[in-house]
């Protein structure tokens, strides 16, 4: 007997779509292999990313592959690829589009600009002003842009990487810490380990990094279709009641309020984290053969989806409390279910 819950079911994901979305990722994964070496976690959080719909934020010093990687998730997927190098100077009008007068004909016509692809990457995203930034921001946040009065829809999927260098900030514009809460994640990059980085410099040497690719990319509908089934991934209430559970502690509540929160986070995650949290998960879930969210894939995502999220106070900035040490009493303070 079926018992009508009033509420729309959510469609199983069968033991096909696990393999049809092992074949798929397999094949994003060939790219990746061909293209960037080591950075494991980079490449699961960048494909973790694009299934769950989200924007990226890459942070480190020069040289360690940030715009390297967005290149090859944009070669794994055959879609629109459009990379805007930031500078001071870049104007709203440059990323988004303008309006051009045809003389001849006495009329306006309409030129998008490059956010209007499936994949952008904006190199150096600090060293736009302000209003370029708010224009990119808000285009990544509503799916659209205004151009003229008139509303243009971005592709679908769309996704931005951005990705920024926290030396030499003289002439920069950092981020305001609320707008970055729009990034699904912001991952810090390291160094890579040392037989990585010899691989690198035989890579290099022979000419291997730089051949043309072997592997097939997916296609837009393949991509598609693994984005329905990430939202298709089951998530018991006991997990989406974990998440909330950590929200709340980063705020100073929680079931287990961490006493020292308070006076070291000035300001916790939003429900907007705890969406990221899901998402995320949901995806990890798809991308390691299962279709239901652990709690494991929570934690897997803690520092990506927290790190900008929680803005700390100036005890905690002079005491150099990192975001990663609050994130783990976070952790550590919430019962796993």
């Amino acid at each position: 007997m079926t018992i009508l819950t009033g509420k729309p079911q959510r469609e199983v994901i069968s033991s096909s779509d696990l393999r049809l979305a092992k074949k798929l990722l397999a094949r994003i994964d060939d790219v990746f292999n061909q293209r960037l070496v080591g950075q494991e976690q980079l490449r699961s959080l960048l494909v973790g990313s694009l299934l769950a719909g989200g924007h990226v934020l890459l942070e480190s010093v020069p040289g360690l592959a940030k715009t390297t990687a967005a290149h090859t998730l944009a070669d794994s997927v055959n879609g629109h690829f459009a990379r805007i190098q930031c500078t001071p100077d870049l104007m709203p009008n440059d990323i988004v589009g303008t309006q051009i007068f045809d003389h001849t004909t006495n009329t306006f016509s309409t030129r998008l600009g490059p956010v209007h692809a499936n994949l952008v990457l904006l190199d150096e995203i600090n060293r736009s002003s302000a209003k370029t930034q708010s224009a990119m921001l808000e285009a990544m946040q509503e799916r659209q842009t205004s151009i003229g009065g008139v509303e243009h829809k971005l592709p679908n999927p769309f996704m931005v990487i951005a990705t920024q260098n926290p030396i030499e900030e003289e002439g920069t514009y950092v981020l305001p810490e609320a707008q970055m809460d729009r990034f699904l994640v912001k991952e810090v990059l390291d160094y890579p380990e040392p037989d990585d980085e010899v691989e690198i410099l035989r890579r290099v040497v022979t000419g291997a990094m730089g051949a043309p690719l072997t592997a097939a990319p997916i296609e837009l509908d393949e991509l598609r279709i693994l984005q329905s089934l990430t939202d298709r991934v089951h998530i018991e209430p006991t997990i989406k009641r974990y998440v909330v559970d950590i929200i709340n502690t980063t705020r100073g509540g929680g079931p287990r309020p961490v006493a020292e929160m308070r006076s070291l986070v000035r300001v916790g995650a939003s429900p907007r984290g705890g969406i990221a949290f899901l998402q995320l998960a949901q995806a990890g879930a798809l991308m390691a053969g299962r279709d239901f969210v652990a709690p494991d894939d929570i934690r897997a995502v803690r520092y990506p989806v927290l790190r900008h999220r929680l803005l700390r106070t100036f005890e905690a900035l002079a005491d150099e409390v990192s975001p990663e040490q609050l994130i783990d009493l976070v952790f550590d303070a919430v019962p796993v279910p």
